[in-house]
């Protein structure tokens, strides 16, 4: 709930009655190789509201540090006994699981530690996924020291890729330029726009860029901001950090 960019952004209203978050979980169980979808929010009081939305939908909350989310990833999969994590974070209400369960299906097909469609993007951003198994996730809770690492949970993987197995899948046609993701006013103005124009559920990216082709002055919405803009600040940050040892 503590978004500086957009506070409260995850319960945002999209579709006159549900909020974003809902739409995150609801494209989710549409995904056919997912057991258990946890919602991991922070031990702030702010976000109590995130808890009783989650529990309310029958989901599972666990609850952890606010800065280090690899440490609330590491001891929320510790925690729940999980093997295997999916990462998709709260801002992407319109995430495809058909996207999902590829990363998924190409994670299982090898003995991959970390499967990611971001290393480097081609989906249009709010469709990042990530799967890794609990072995890399702690290693990276025990060596990981930068704050873009502790922040961002998975940077650590990538900047130790020649000590890991690791798989970027692409998608046909570079689409990184296209946000659906919800870190801004604008971000959320267009996610509403496209969940009143389409009809179908769950909606998938195809669904998406369907109807931009018709209508392509819908991405003038917030073709304003950049991709990865947090992840931007974090190495930074880095930089600080780096100076100061």
């Amino acid at each position: 709930m503590g978004s500086t960019r957009l506070p409260g952004k995850v319960l945002k209203i999209v579709d006159g009655k549900n909020p974003s978050l809902y739409f995150t979980i609801s494209q989710l169980k549409q995904c056919k190789n997912i057991d258990k979808i946890i919602v991991a929010t922070t031990t702030l009081k702010e976000d109590d509201i995130i808890e009783n939305f989650a529990k309310n939908l029958g989901i599972d909350v666990f609850r952890g540090s606010v800065e280090d989310v690899l440490d609330r990833y590491f001891q929320c999969a510790n925690y729940f006994k999980i093997n295997t994590i999916i990462r998709i974070t709260g801002d992407c209400p319109l995430i495809d699981p058909l996207i999902v369960d590829r990363g998924i299906e190409i994670f299982q097909s090898e003995n991959y530690d970390y499967v990611t469609n971001t290393f480097p993007r081609t989906f249009p951003d709010g469709n990042e996924t990530e799967i890794f198994s609990f072995n890399i996730l702690k290693k990276a809770w025990e060596n990981a020291i930068l704050p873009s690492e502790r922040e961002h949970v998975t940077p650590y993987f990538r900047n130790q890729k020649q000590n890991f197995k690791i798989k970027n899948f692409e998608n046909t046609i570079d689409n990184s330029h296209l946000r659906w993701t919800v870190d801004f006013p604008e971000d959320l103005q267009l996610v509403k726009t496209l969940i009143s124009k389409i009809d179908s559920r769950p909606i998938h990216f195809e669904d998406i860029l369907h109807l931009i082709k018709s209508e392509p002055e819908l991405i003038e919405i917030n073709n304003d901001h950049e991709p990865n803009e947090g992840l931007k600040r974090s190495l930074e940050k880095d930089k600080d950090f780096l100076k100061n040892q």
